[in-house]
């Protein structure tokens, strides 16, 4: 039987690598500053994790093409039936199953960060930058939240890592060292994805940033 001849293409861009990697760095600051009292490295940290997911929301509609979320957010019968190992017209980026789970994680990782803006107690020096904005009882039950609701985050992070194990030695397909060089090896027949869009990534990054700092700051009225 011959072997369908095979050659390296790209699948993942520059930018949404830096970005993946990034979040799993983050997580584990933000959970180690957390535990240990480190306020000014927490707060800090936690707007930079709040610009990164900006920016992948931001790449989700103007990036690459397996980074966009048209290219991998399927509905439930998708997922259903590639769970079953029927064909979903998959070819590379993200399956069926793993685009939910990168939804999944967006989203939890968004309403942690979003909670953190205005959780907080000023008497403890350690307040989001949109704290002022909520009342204090309010305040107090968003801090409840947001730190209960970091182990939700750490078990969706961890349960995704598992589940890239799991896949990777059941179907002897690596998934790690493409998100680490973006490339991978496929069929001739199918084609890698398009370089980056520099000036889409650049604009993209810098409303993100933008957006951040006027968080940041603690989000003044505009004009």
């Amino acid at each position: 039987m011959a072997l369908t001849p095979t050659r390296p293409i790209k699948v993942w861009d520059l930018p949404l690598r830096l970005t993946k990697w990034s979040f799993v760095g983050l997580v584990a600051a933000m959970w180690y500053t957390a535990e240990n009292s480190l306020w000014w490295w927490h707060t800090r940290l936690g707007m930079v994790l709040f610009a990164l997911l900006v920016f992948r929301i931001i790449w989700g509609f103007t990036g690459t093409r397996t980074a966009r979320f048209a290219a991998f957010v399927r509905s439930p019968a998708t997922v259903w039936a590639y769970l079953r190992g029927k064909e979903t017209g998959f070819t590379i980026g993200h399956n069926p199953l793993g685009g939910f789970a990168v939804l999944a994680l967006i989203g939890v990782m968004l309403a942690q960060v979003t909670m953190g803006l205005f959780a907080g107690d000023p008497y403890d020096g350690a307040t989001g930058p949109l704290n002022s904005l909520v009342g204090v009882m309010t305040a107090d039950t968003i801090t409840d939240w947001h730190e209960d609701f970091l182990w939700v985050v750490l078990g969706m992070a961890g349960l995704h890592i598992i589940a890239v194990s799991i896949y990777s030695f059941i179907r002897l397909d690596d998934l790690i060292g493409p998100m680490i060089t973006g490339n991978r090896e496929e069929p001739a027949s199918v084609d890698g994805i398009e370089a980056v869009p520099r000036g889409r990534a650049a604009v993209s990054f810098a409303i993100a940033v933008g957006l951040a700092a006027w968080v940041w700051l603690g989000a003044p009225p505009l004009g």
